[in-house]
C-alpha cells in the first residue's frame, strides 16, 4: 500500500475544480473559495484549467454533484486531457469512488490537497510524523478503494488469514502504523515538553493567524533573524520559537503554522503538539491580511481554531498587516490625501472600538508601525512580568537604567 498514491505527486498535473454552492452560500463566497482551491492546487503543483460549480441544496450524497454536471465535467475531462479532478469540499471514500468511476480520471478533494503540501513541506521529524499520522488517519477509511480491483487471497496450508482480502491485511498494517506513529508523537511531545520546562519564567508570544498573511515576514522583524517566509500556502509548517529582547526585557517569540478553512480535522488532531505553542501561550498576537477580500472571514475561521483547541480566551492583538496593499487596492493615486487620511481614521476607530483597543495597523515589507507594534508587545510583556515574577523587576529596572546611561 503505497498512501502517496493518492496525493498530488506528480508536478504540473491538469486539473479542474468543482465545488456545490449550497443556498448558504453566496456565489462571492463560492469564488472565494474557489480561489483559495486554486492556489492551494498551485503550491501543490497542479495547474487549474476550468471551474465547474453547481447549486445544490446539498451536495449528492453518491457522486457530490448531480448526473447532469458529472456528464459535462466527465465530457471535458476527456476532451482537454484532463488527469485530475479537484472537490472543495470532504469528500466520502464511496463518493471519491463513484466520481472517478463516472468522469473517468482521478479525484481528490481539499483535505488531501492540504494534506499533500503539509507532507512537501515537511521538514522536522516531528512535521513529518504528524503528516504521515494524519494522511494514514484520512486514507484509511479508503483503503477499498485502493483494492477493489484484487481477487481475495487464496487460503491454504501454512497461510495466517486464509481467505482475508488484501484491503483487511493493509487495514491492519495501517492501524498498527497509526499506532506507532502516535507513540512516537508522544515521544517527541515529552521531549518538547522538557524543553519548554527549561523556559520556565519566560513570557511567550505567539503569532498566529491565516495562512500566508506574513507572519513569518514579521517574525523576521520583530526576532531580527531569517526565518523562511514565501508568497504561498504553508511556507512555515514547524513552530518557529526565538528569544527576543526589548529593552532589556526579554521573551519567547514564536511563529505557529498558519490555519485556514475547512481545514481537515485529522491535520488538526495530528499537528495539536505543534499549536502547544499557541495553547501555552501568555500572549498572541493575532496577524491578519487586511488586504484579502475576505480578511474578517479569514479572522472567524482563525478565532474557531483557537476555539477549538482552547486557546481563544488570551491577551490577543490584532496586527493587521499589508496596509501598503490595502491602501493600494482601496485608493485611486488621484483620491485627496484628507479624504484618504478620513477614511483611514474610519477604519482604525472601528476596529479599535471592536477589539477594545488590543489592534495597530501595519505593514511588516514596509516596516510600518512596527516600531509602535514593538512597544506594545513590551508593555504588555513588562505587565505580565511584574504580575507573576515581581522578583524578576529589579533586576531589569537597573539593566534599562544601565543601557539608558551608556547611551
Amino acid at each position: 500500500m503505497n498512501i502517496g498514491d493518492r496525493a498530488l505527486t506528480n508536478p504540473n498535473e491538469r486539473a479542474v475544480l468543482v465545488a456545490v454552492s449550497t443556498k448558504n452560500q453566496s456565489e462571492e463566497q463560492t469564488k472565494e473559495f474557489l480561489d483559495e482551491l486554486e492556489f492551494l492546487a498551485l503550491t501543490s503543483g497542479a495547474n487549474t484549467i476550468k471551474r465547474f460549480v453547481q447549486n445544490l441544496p446539498h451536495p449528492d450524497h453518491r457522486t457530490y454533484l448531480g448526473k447532469g454536471k458529472i456528464e459535462e465535467i466527465a465530457s471535458y475531462v476527456k476532451a482537454a486531457g484532463i488527469n485530475l479532478v479537484i472537490v472543495d469540499d470532504e469528500i466520502s471514500p464511496s463518493q471519491q469512488r463513484n466520481m472517478e468511476k463516472e468522469i473517468g480520471c482521478r479525484v481528490v478533494d481539499r483535505s488531501i490537497l492540504i494534506l499533500d503540501i503539509f507532507a512537501q513541506r515537511a521538514r522536522t521529524v516531528q512535521a513529518k510524523t504528524q503528516v504521515d499520522l494524519a494522511q494514514l488517519q484520512y486514507m484509511l477509511p479508503r483503503l477499498k478503494g485502493l483494492w477493489s480491483h484484487h481477487d481475495r487471497i487464496k487460503g491454504g496450508i501454512g497461510m495466517k488469514g486464509a481467505g482475508e482480502k488484501e484491503i483487511e491485511t493493509d487495514r491492519r498494517i495501517a492501524e498498527k502504523k497509526i499506532s506507532q506513529l502516535k507513540l512516537k508523537l508522544k515521544d517527541i511531545d515529552k521531549q518538547n515538553e522538557v524543553r519548554r520546562k527549561n523556559r520556565a519564567e519566560m513570557i511567550r508570544v505567539a503569532l498566529v493567524g491565516y495562512t500566508n498573511v506574513g507572519k513569518s515576514t514579521l517574525m523576521n522583524l520583530l526576532a531580527k533573524e531569517s526565518v523562511f517566509a514565501e508568497n504561498k500556502l504553508f511556507a512555515t509548517l514547524d513552530t518557529t520559537v526565538r528569544k527576543v529582547v526589548f529593552n532589556a526585557i526579554p521573551f519567547l517569540l514564536s511563529d505557529t503554522v498558519g490555519f485556514i478553512r475547512k481545514l481537515p480535522h485529522h491535520l488538526i488532531e495530528s499537528f495539536k503538539s505543534t499549536l502547544d505553542e499557541a495553547i501555552e501561550a501568555d500572549i498572541l498576537l493575532h496577524v491578519v491580511d487586511i488586504s484579502h477580500q475576505a480578511f474578517e472571514d479569514q479572522m472567524n475561521v482563525v478565532a474557531d481554531i483557537l476555539e477549538e483547541i482552547g486557546a481563544r480566551d488570551k491577551p490577543t492583538i490584532v496586527v493587521f498587516n499589508k496596509m501598503d496593499l490595502y491602501e493600494a487596492k482601496n485608493f485611486d493615486e488621484f483620491l485627496p490625501k484628507e479624504i484618504k487620511r478620513n477614511m483611514l481614521e474610519e477604519l482604525e476607530t472601528f476596529w479599535r472600538q471592536k477589539t477594545n483597543d488590543n489592534v495597530i495597523f501595519v505593514s511588516a515589507t514596509e516596516n510600518r508601525n512596527t516600531a509602535d507594534l514593538r512597544q506594545i508587545i513590551f508593555n504588555l510583556v513588562k505587565k505580565l512580568y511584574l504580575e507573576r515574577y515581581p522578583y524578576k523587576a529589579g533586576y531589569w529596572h537597573d539593566l534599562m537604567d544601565y543601557e539608558k546611561d551608556v547611551e
